[in-house]
Order: C-alpha cells, then sequence, then structure tokens
C-alpha cells in the first residue's frame, strides 16, 4: 500500500481499536494499521481501504469485525517450543513441582491464552504426556483460547508444514506426528484430543469465570501476545490473570515482554535464560532459580464473587465445562416443603458465594460442599442447580453435572445457560441430537432477549455474545454430526 490514510484517520481508527478490542497501534505503526485495513477490505465487501475504514468508524465494532480484524492486524507466526529456555524452565522446573504438589489430587490446569494456531499448547501437552505417564489417572485441562477464528480452526485441525517445526528436536516429531502424503504433518490424536480450543478476547471477554473455564489455574501462558495491546490494557488483563490463577500459580509471558512495572502483584522469578511471574500475597524482587517454591493456597474469601462455568468451544467438537453434582434422590421438592422466608435466602446466597470462590480457587471438594448447603436451604434455585454442575464437570463427574443440570431445567425450563451447558455436555459425550437440541432451545430463548441484555448467572455474558458462541459452536461441528441433529 502506498499511501497511508491521513493523520486523523490513523488516529480514529487507532482510538477505536484501543478503547474495542486493546490492540495498540502507535504513530510509528499507522502504516501498518493501514495495511491490515487494505488487506481486510475484501472480507467486508469494502471496496478500498480508506472506505473500509471509515465504515469501522461509523458505528461500534460487532464481534464478527473484531475477529475479521485480529486476523489482519495481528501475526500468527509461530513454532513448536518457540523460545527453548522458557520451555526448559517449565520442563525442568515448574511442571515437575506442581505434579509433585498434586500427586494425590492428580488434578492440573493449564491455559495457553493467545494460543494463535497452537503450536504452543500442543508443546505444553507433549511435555505433559512425558511427564505424566499416567495421564488416564489424571484431572488434566489445558485450555487454549486465541480472538482468531481462523487460527483456532488450523489448531483443531493439528496439520503443521516445516516451517512449524524450526525448533523442535527431530525425535520429538517423529514422537507426536504422522507425515502425511502432502508432506505436512498431523498431529498425534493422543495428543490433540488432550487440548481444549475456545475463542476468547483479552479484551473483552469476562475472565476468570467458571463460564470460559478460566478460574483456578496452576499455569498461564501468554507469550508474544501482550506486545499488541497498549500499558493500560497489558495491566488490566495482568489483573485478570493474577485473578486467574491459584496462589502460588505461574504467568509466563516472553522474554520481550518482562516487566516488573507491568506486573507489580506477581513475584518475578528468574531461571536461566527466562523470567517467569508467581502469584503470591505480596510482590518481591526476582529471585534466583534455586529460591523456587510454590506456596500453597491460601484461604478463600467467601465474599470473593466467581461465575458459572465457561463456555468452552472445543474444535473440531464443541465441550462446555458444565456444573455436575448428585443432587438428592427422590422428586423434586414441592414449594411448600421450601421457606421462601429472606433469612433463607441470604443464607442460600452466602452459601453459593462460598461455593464460588472455593471453586475460583480450585478447591472443588469444599466447593461442592457449599452447594450442598445452599441447595439444603433452597432446593428450587435452579442457579445452584447449574453452578454445582460446572464444578462436578471439572471433576470429571459428567453424568452427576447432566443431573445437575436437567434438575436446574426441571425448577427453570428457560434457564438458556443451562440449555446452553447441557448441549456441550452432550456433544462431548457423543450424543450429537441430543445436544442439538439444547442448543436449538438456547437459540430460540435468546430471542426473547435484546442483544445486550446480561444474561442471568452469566458474569457478564450478552444474549446477543451467547448467540454468536452457538452459532460458532454449530458452524464447526463435523457435516456428520449436523445432519444427524
Amino acid at each position: 500500500m502506498d499511501k497511508a490514510f491521513s493523520d486523523q484517520l490513523n488516529m480514529s481508527l487507532s482510538d477505536l481499536l484501543a478503547a474495542q478490542t486493546g490492540l495498540h497501534f502507535p504513530a510509528e505503526r499507522w502504516r501498518d494499521l493501514a495495511r491490515g485495513i487494505a488487506a481486510a477490505a475484501p472480507a467486508f465487501g469494502m471496496p478500498d481501504a480508506e472506505s473500509c475504514a471509515r465504515w469501522l468508524l461509523s458505528a461500534p465494532l460487532t464481534r464478527h469485525q473484531i475477529e475479521v480484524l485480529a486476523n489482519h492486524l495481528t501475526v500468527g507466526e509461530t513454532y513448536f517450543f518457540r523460545e527453548k529456555m522458557s520451555f526448559e524452565a517449565l520442563e525442568q522446573h515448574i511442571l515437575p513441582q506442581l505434579i509433585r504438589m498434586r500427586a494425590s489430587e492428580r488434578r492440573l490446569r493449564i491455559w495457553s491464552a493467545g494460543c494463535c494456531t497452537g503450536e504452543e499448547p500442543y508443546s505444553v501437552a507433549m511435555l505433559l504426556d512425558r511427564l505424566i505417564p499416567d495421564q488416564q489417572d489424571w484431572n488434566i485441562t489445558l485450555l487454549a483460547t486465541d480472538l482468531n477464528p481462523a487460527f483456532l480452526r488450523k489448531a483443531a485441525a493439528g496439520i503443521y508444514g516445516e516451517w512449524s517445526f524450526r525448533d523442535m528436536p527431530d525425535h520429538l516429531r517423529q514422537r507426536y506426528f504422522k507425515q502425511r502424503k502432502d508432506g505436512r504433518f498431523e498431529i498425534l490424536p493422543l495428543i490433540r484430543k488432550r487440548v481444549v480450543f475456545a475463542c476468547l478476547n483479552l479484551a473483552e471477554d469476562s475472565y476468570p469465570s467458571l463460564l470460559t473455564n478460566t478460574t483456578a489455574m496452576d499455569v498461564i501462558l501468554c507469550r508474544n501476545v501482550l506486545m499488541y495491546f497498549s500499558p493500560a490494557w497489558v495491566e488490566k488483563i495482568a489483573q485478570n490473570f493474577h485473578r486467574s490463577l491459584i496462589d502460588g500459580g505461574w504467568l509466563i509471558v516472553s522474554p520481550a515482554e518482562t516487566s516488573n512495572s507491568l506486573f507489580p502483584q506477581f513475584k518475578a522469578t528468574a531461571f536461566p535464560g527466562a523470567v517467569f511471574y508467581r502469584k503470591t500475597q505480596a510482590a518481591e524482587p526476582p529471585a534466583d532459580v534455586t529460591g523456587f517454591s510454590v506456596s500453597p493456597l491460601a484461604a478463600v474469601d467467601p465474599l470473593d464473587l466467581l461465575t458459572p462455568r465457561p463456555a468452552t468451544l472445543r474444535m473440531p467438537e464443541a465441550v462446555m465445562p458444565v456444573p455436575t453434582q448428585s443432587v438428592a434422590a427422590g422428586p423434586v421438592a414441592s414449594l411448600e416443603s421450601v421457606s421462601g422466608h429472606p433469612a433463607n435466602q441470604d443464607e442460600r446466597a452466602a452459601f453459593s458465594r462460598a461455593a464460588h470462590a472455593c471453586a475460583n480457587q480450585g478447591k472443588l471438594a469444599e466447593a461442592i460442599g457449599w452447594c450442598e448447603k445452599a441447595i439444603a436451604v433452597d432446593k428450587l434455585d435452579p442457579a445452584t442447580h447449574y453452578l454445582l454442575a460446572a464444578i462436578l464437570q471439572e471433576q470429571g463427574e459428567n453424568d452427576r453435572a447432566a443431573q445437575a443440570l436437567r434438575r436446574a431445567l426441571y425448577l427453570d425450563p428457560d434457564f438458556v445457560l443451562a440449555h446452553f451447558a447441557l448441549g456441550n455436555l452432550r456433544l462431548s459425550q457423543g450424543q450429537p441430537r441430543e445436544a442439538r437440541r439444547h442448543f436449538d432451545t438456547a437459540q430460540a430463548l435468546l430471542q426473547t432477549h435484546s442483544q445486550d441484555e446480561i444474561l442471568p448467572e452469566s458474569e457478564g455474558l450478552t444474549a446477543g455474545r451467547l448467540g454468536e458462541i452457538i452459532a460458532s459452536v454449530r458452524r464447526n461441528l463435523p457435516h456428520a454430526t449436523a445432519a444427524s441433529g
């Protein structure tokens, strides 16, 4: 592109993108901005870059516009085991200590935020395969999110060319990939199935949240992503990451993004060739690797409200973390059997807050206990059954989660999030017809809400955003699955 935009147009576009996406385009990057808008113009049906720019400025950006822009304004350049020293620190120090700490619980949660085309989370999955040979006995969550659906589709397919292996030992490629006839390499299902991909905008979506499966993380990797955001947005994202981690959890950024001023709430810990950030009660000066330790979970503050479980989209199949927990056997209690006295409702709300707080810290057994107390006080509150289901699914109790969701829907047939959650759960259980039925019901119920209406129990999720998520899930269903519904 020979001619850049006027300074005024560049400034307006930069302000719009910063406000609605967090993407940062200072004056020295205005030519990159204009080039990206020119590349995006055909996708929007615009004749040229300037027309496209003015059209984008005419109204607030939609989710679709943001996703298209992300595809053209960010670089999808990554490869397996990128930044080797960081992976060595992860393999030799962070993961072994976490595995020892969780030997009795056998639960581990890792989030690759801004996963691009999947090389990073798959690299972590390969590390875990070597470090935990009995993974079938563990409950491991490896969540990978990105704003760009095109990146996620490529990541879910798990097919890569030579360029993605430029820093990967040959023996690992031979162990975890099979070569295709076209010369590219496909990752083995053993590794591919261990990663759950989901669309998430770090500058827009709510996290930590049970609804996005972004709570109680042991490790968050967000490398070569924060460089795209303004300093103000980096601080906000870092605060959200801090809340998404358990105490003693780790934030890993790229060496170029390390900054004590941007991550003051973390303790910087030095490893050979890398600096990681650990969540502690108070930030301290950088420590040498010999002082490495992970603090135990601190006491949960029941006032720290959390949210219902995340809508995780797995590609090529969708998986929604759902609530799961068995409720007392027998028929649903009659309305007369539960007191509607305000004191009971206050007690139920306090128990639910405590359950949210424990779930946020990964204390699932305690969270379930608080849910059961809330249900004992008020058996007819569908939101508590929904929360219980989310926590149970995190424990891998899918059948009990489905039971709790069915109870929530018996109490409130119009509970949109419960229909969506049960649809995702059924999809993960290989029941596409049932999944499709719940998705259809959720979409029909959304028609009764305005696009910007925040849905109950969603922790900020709007009806319009949930509609987009459902549409994305259905677009990525295998054709045979879609036809079978």
